[in-house]
Order: C-alpha cells, then sequence, then structure tokens
C-alpha cells in the first residue's frame, strides 16, 4: 500500500510539473510574408516588428515563446482547433474577426496602400479601377474590403496565398495593383530595386472592414491569457521596450495616440 500511495504521490508530482511548464509556453501562430512586421531572414529565422513584440511580451510575462508559421487565412481557424495559443501576425481587429475569437489590447495601428505604377492614374475611384486587376492576400482586410466595395463595380480582385507571391504579379503586368498594408508595401515593395517603378496612390480607410488596429488574436474565454498578454503589453509600452523595438524597425510612431 505505501508503495502505491508513493507512486501516486509521484505521480501526481509529475503531472503537476508537466501542467506547469505547459503553462510557461506562449505559441503564437503566425504567417511571416509581411515584412517588416513578420518575415524570415536568409538563414531561415523568424524576424520582424511582431515577432520582436511577441518576445518583448514573453519575456516580461516570464514565459516561452514558441512561433507556428501558417498561412494567413488559415491563422483563425487553427486558433480555435488549439494548434497553438494566439495570434500575432499583423491581424486588425474588426468587427468581423470579434465575432470568431478575442483580441488583446492595441499592438499598432497603420494605414492601407493601393500600389500601382506610376503614370497609371489608378487611384481608388472607381472609374479608374473598372475593368483593372487588383492583387490582395487572403483572409486579410485588403481582400475583405476589395471584394466588398470594389468587385461589384467590376474591379477584378485575384485573391494570393500571401502578400510575397503578388509582386512578381504586379512587375510582370499580370495585376494593374495591390491593395495591402502601407508599411508592408514600403519596406517590403516600394523601398526596394523592384518597386522604384511604383507608387501608393490611394489609402482607403474603413472601420468597418479595417478594424481599429492590429491586436493579438486570441480565443473567446481565454482570460488567463488575455489578462496576461494586455499585462506584458501595458508593461513594454510603460519600460521602453516597445518604443525601443519601433525605432529598430521605424521612422515613425505606428501606435497612434489614443
Amino acid at each position: 500500500m505505501r508503495k502505491i500511495i508513493s507512486g501516486l504521490c509521484l505521480a501526481a508530482l509529475y503531472c503537476a510539473g508537466s501542467t506547469a511548464h505547459a503553462e510557461e509556453v506562449l505559441r503564437f501562430g503566425v504567417d511571416p510574408t509581411f515584412p517588416p512586421f513578420e518575415f524570415k531572414s536568409a538563414d531561415g529565422a523568424l524576424q520582424g516588428f511582431d515577432i520582436d513584440v511577441g518576445n518583448a511580451i514573453c519575456q516580461q510575462a516570464k514565459v516561452k515563446c514558441e512561433w507556428t508559421e501558417l498561412g494567413f487565412d488559415g491563422l483563425i481557424p487553427a486558433l480555435k482547433a488549439r494548434k497553438f495559443d494566439a495570434i500575432l501576425s499583423s491581424m486588425s481587429r474588426t468587427e468581423k474577426r470579434e465575432k470568431e475569437i478575442a483580441f488583446s489590447d492595441m499592438i499598432y495601428h497603420t494605414p492601407n496602400a493601393l500600389v500601382v505604377a506610376k503614370g497609371s492614374n489608378i487611384t481608388d475611384n472607381l472609374a479608374s479601377l473598372k475593368g483593372k486587376t487588383i492583387g490582395v492576400a487572403q483572409g486579410t482586410t485588403q481582400e475583405a474590403w476589395a471584394k466588398a466595395k470594389w468587385a461589384p463595380a467590376g474591379v477584378q480582385v485575384v485573391s494570393y496565398p500571401n502578400q510575397g507571391q503578388i509582386y512578381p504579379d504586379l512587375l510582370a503586368g499580370r495585376l494593374d495593383g495591390t491593395l495591402t498594408d502601407a508599411v508592408t508595401a514600403d519596406t517590403g515593395f516600394l523601398n526596394t530595386p523592384q518597386g522604384k517603378d511604383f507608387i501608393v496612390s490611394a489609402q482607403p480607410d474603413d472601420k468597418t472592414f479595417f478594424g481599429t488596429g492590429s491586436g493579438v488574436g486570441l480565443r473567446k474565454g481565454d482570460t488567463q491569457r488575455m489578462t496576461l498578454i494586455n499585462n506584458a503589453i501595458a508593461a513594454i509600452h510603460s519600460n521602453g521596450e516597445y518604443q525601443r523595438i519601433e525605432k529598430k524597425y521605424f521612422t515613425f510612431s505606428v501606435y497612434p495616440k489614443m
């Protein structure tokens, strides 16, 4: 009997230890195709503003960060299926998404950009867009906007698995433009040699579609992680870590004064 009790005690301690260890890990889902927010270096390492912010959140909360890479349109289904604990991948807090998942406090807020060739005279004016072909990344707010507002007016909206696959078709003339995040467009394309002949011609804005800034996505009811993440976000603003990361990637603030 004593051996049985001892064995049960050891098993209980092992299980408790395993649970504690599991709680020390915060698993983020990310689509690393949106520089400078999330991308991969030449050696395959994850980099970017969101990655640094996520690691800072984990350090502040004294948990270990783990990252799972996935296409953007698969992030919410994977979160709900418990493939990871949270989404940190340039995901805007919109009314539509808030029906499916919960969001942390804002991480940043940046405008949209319609990127077109110089001299094309294409803007967000429907007359200039009619008959044109615009590329968007699947699952993004830009895709939802373009399909709701532009497609019914005669604009061909083409969805791609990620933003990185759009630029080759834009360069080859198979697309007349792309609608994406302005900072992503600037860093990932316009400020590269390939983007020298392109400009931002318009910056559509609609809170119903584009939301109120990017946040960390969580499963509804996950109050423990929500509190942990929001407390950590507040702390990295207070101790200056957020500002340090911000200056690493931008020459301007991506966190608007509320």
